[in-house]
């Protein structure tokens, strides 16, 4: 996209899995001012049920933990205007998962729904380790929900091991102790661990914002401006 110089740019992945015949219609809805039009696929004929299945869960979970929505069964296969283009150069990340980039960088969308063929030749590189590779980024890029997990995740380990500390020392003085030193020992592990899970989120949610910071995104795109789109350059 760097060298690229048109008014518009068209991705499509080299294999030509997704019908170029599409190319027209997307240049069509892009005369009519859109400027973003992909294409979305109804069906993911020659995939398995398994692939299938695992794909939409994480779509699921990512709409869940992401503050942007992102685009469902869909590729990179898109048109994109001057202005989606030089919003995403400005956006210099070296992991870069595109899906959510397209969707982070909003502007006018227009989504053509097709019917997505089998492969004729050759396998596909996608294996489930490089697909686990990309949901992990795709999860780390846009959200730090984990990092908040992780601290309510602790929080509630030190709430718990706090009430069962009440009803250990309850216990002891009224019942006595079975096993000498034990209630206490188990009362200061379980506090113990949940005060570091606690203090390792804390932690997490100021490297969430560094890690945030870094990338130097841009706060925002002006879409028009006294009635005239912006190329944001």
């Amino acid at each position: 996209m760097d060298y690229a110089r048109g008014d518009a740019v068209i991705i499509i992945d080299a294999d030509l899995q997704d019908p170029p015949e599409l190319i027209s219609e997307m240049i069509r809805y892009w005369e009519e001012g859109y400027d973003d039009i992909f294409a979305k696929r109804k069906s993911r004929e020659g995939e398995s049920w398994l692939k299938i299945c695992t794909s939409s869960a994480y779509y699921k979970l990512l709409k869940k933990l992401s503050r942007i929505p992102i685009q469902e069964d869909t590729g990179d296969f898109r048109l994109l205007d001057r202005r989606c283009v030089e919003a995403l150069k400005q956006m210099r990340e070296a992991q870069r998962y595109t899906k959510g980039m397209f969707s982070w960088i909003g502007y006018n969308k227009k989504e053509i729904p097709f019917d997505r063929d089998p492969r004729m030749a050759g396998k596909t590189k996608w294996n489930y380790r490089r697909l686990f590779d990309l949901a992990i980024e795709g999860i780390t890029s846009f959200t730090t929900t984990p990092l908040r997990i992780s601290s309510l995740f602790g929080l509630l380990v030190s709430g718990f091991a706090f009430i069962y500390m009440i009803w250990i020392i309850g216990k002891t003085l009224i019942f006595g102790e079975s096993v000498m030193g034990y209630p206490s020992l188990m009362t200061v592990i379980l506090f113990m661990g949940g005060i570091q899970l606690l203090s390792m989120g804390i932690i997490g949610e100021y490297l969430g914002r560094v890690f945030n910071e870094t990338k130097k995104r841009p706060l925002y795109f002006i879409d028009e401006y006294n009635g005239e789109k912006e190329n944001n350059r």
